[in-house]
């Protein structure tokens, strides 16, 4: 009792002193006595506040890693029945699909673990003096000794969880260009595409090493740094209808967890247009153009403006000589690249201005893209867009191998083994083709019946034996294509096998037709 006494007493003296002494005796008092504590106590103390500066305008990026990371460090000790703090914060966005997120409560505080040393993080939030806005701000405690050589690397660490976590829960968007004559913008719906890799009919093959590359183009901040390189790659998938490119383009999207941008060509009025659209998608995109053979006549576009610009200079240079009497040396290297792909002002976009919206200064403006063209037809599209830095990686998509074939069978009907699977791979062994479109179309009508879809599909193989008509590869191997660095990956070697033969066959064909009216033509000649 007299110990309680004493101490209001001790309170009743101090708030004496607090009202009679003058604010700043006071402040320096409440400085010299923090740095008593901060002498004694054998931790470090770093706070981490909301927004940077005392206007509360710019986030700080810090504030939200921490907050995401001590969000995924309470859905760990959840799942692993480890105390969590006695009060917590539950918030769900309106429109929200997803769970509630779970959030420290202020002045509440969490454990966490590093390099085999205990940190501690409370959240802390102050109302203002005679405001009702609220500052909040995470505080980390450190070991005194050890804060110099652990802050850096805890932060890296607690930076790469954050972004791992922000970049596999945010929503995603498709977006697309809007209509001419008005400023260039883009519109966007929720990108809820189910395609993903497990669901792809791919030859492992391909499946195995585009996964690779994409792993390793995402994880490649530090190299293309160090490199000097755009964080950017660029695919060309190529194929005939049907065999699945965008659905990869998909997989591709959903498997980094990006937005995709289909940029439609035929809206776009001139090449500042252009530009414009690409400053405006955010990192980390799919940038796809579709049929990129179709959109634009940008090879024929090259080709004449070319021409025409070669005819012009010439002429102007014959004007100039007319005028000077007295020949002159001189280094002109006027065809440049812009001229020869026509980069003109004539309301449009030219092959210069898509080049430099994929490979040019502009395309630096972001970071962590991926560019996709889609083509029926990789000869229809200018090499100048196929070359490595612009189209990196060639994928060939056609018909289905038996790999794929058989994964398509067993996602539709559920059958895995069946004696005219057996009969379906010889058929393709044998020169047979169906894209994967069309056999899931045939194995859908029959989706009830498992035994009827397979003898269908089967059928129509059979059917296909021996038919002319090059409709391309699954993709199997890895090979390059002549005359081009990228990196192509085509058909499978049962496939490769089967269009040789059937190429050989046709060969026979057209020369016993050649032959046949060569005599047919003899004949004549001789009057028989």
């Amino acid at each position: 009792m007299e110990l309680l006494s004493q101490m209001w007493s001790l309170l009743g003296l101090l708030t004496i002193l607090q009202n009679i002494l003058p604010s700043q005796l006071l402040s320096l008092l409440h400085s010299m006595w923090q740095s008593l504590q901060d002498s004694i106590t054998p931790y470090s103390y770093f706070d981490v506040p909301e927004f940077l500066g005392s206007s509360a305008v710019e986030p700080n990026d810090l504030y939200r890693h921490v907050h995401l990371y001590l969000h995924q460090s309470l859905l760990s000790s959840a799942a692993a029945s480890v105390s969590a703090p006695p009060r917590l914060t539950l918030s769900l966005p309106r429109g929200s699909a997803a769970a509630p997120s779970l959030s420290l409560s202020p002045n509440q505080s969490l454990e966490d673990s590093f390099a085999g040393h205990r940190l501690l993080w409370t959240h802390q939030a102050d109302t203002l003096q005679d405001s009702l806005e609220e500052r909040r701000s995470f505080s980390l405690r450190l070991p005194k000794r050890a804060a110099a050589a652990l802050l850096g690397s805890y932060l890296s660490h607690l930076s790469d969880k954050a972004d791992h976590l922000e970049r596999s829960s945010r929503p995603r968007r498709l977006y697309t260009n809007s209509p001419r004559g008005g400023p260039p913008s883009w519109s966007s719906v929720p990108f809820r595409h189910p395609a993903t890799f497990a669901t792809l009919a791919l030859d492992p093959p391909v499946k195995t090493s585009l996964l690779a590359d994409l792993d390793a183009f995402a994880a490649g901040r530090e190299f293309y740094r160090r490199t000097g390189r755009a964080w950017k790659r660029g695919y060309l998938l190529h194929g005939p209808p049907g065999s699945g490119k965008s659905s990869l383009i998909a997989a591709i999207a959903n498997h980094l967890r990006y937005d995709v941008y289909d940029l439609e060509l035929t809206r776009v009025s001139h090449n500042s247009d252009l530009r414009s659209l690409l400053i405006q998608t955010s990192n980390r995109s799919v940038i796809v153009i579709e049929d990129i053979d179709c959109s634009l006549d940008l090879t024929g576009d090259r080709r004449g403006t070319a021409k025409s610009s070669a005819a012009a200079l010439a002429a102007s240079r014959k004007r100039a000589a007319r005028k000077r009497p007295q020949p002159s040396i001189s280094n002109d290297s006027s065809d440049s690249e812009d001229e020869c792909c026509g980069n003109s002002n004539d309301g449009r976009v030219t092959l210069s201005g898509l080049l430099n919206f994929i490979d040019g200064l502009w395309s630096c403006c972001g970071e962590e893209r991926v560019i996709v063209f889609t083509t029926n037809y990789a000869e229809a599209v200018d090499p100048a867009l196929l070359r490595p830095g612009r189209m990196d990686v060639h994928v060939r998509l056609g018909a289905c191998g038996a790999h794929a074939m058989r994964e398509l069978v067993e996602r539709y009907v559920g059958a895995t083994e069946h004696d005219m699977l057996r009969v379906a791979e010889s058929c393709i062994r044998a020169g047979a083709e169906m894209t994967p479109a069309e056999v899931g179309e045939v194995l859908l009508r029959h989706r009830e019946e498992p035994e009827e879809a397979v003898r269908k599909m089967v059928a129509e193989l059979q059917a296909r034996v021996g038919s002319s008509g090059d409709s391309g590869g699954g993709g199997g191997g890895e090979e390059e294509e002549e005359g081009s660095a990228a990196w192509s990956w085509e058909e499978s070697p049962e496939k490769a096998r089967g269009r040789k033969r059937r190429a050989g066959w046709e060969r026979r064909v057209r020369f016993l037709r050649r032959l046949r009216s060569l005599t047919k033509s003899d004949s004549e000649s001789r009057g028989v």
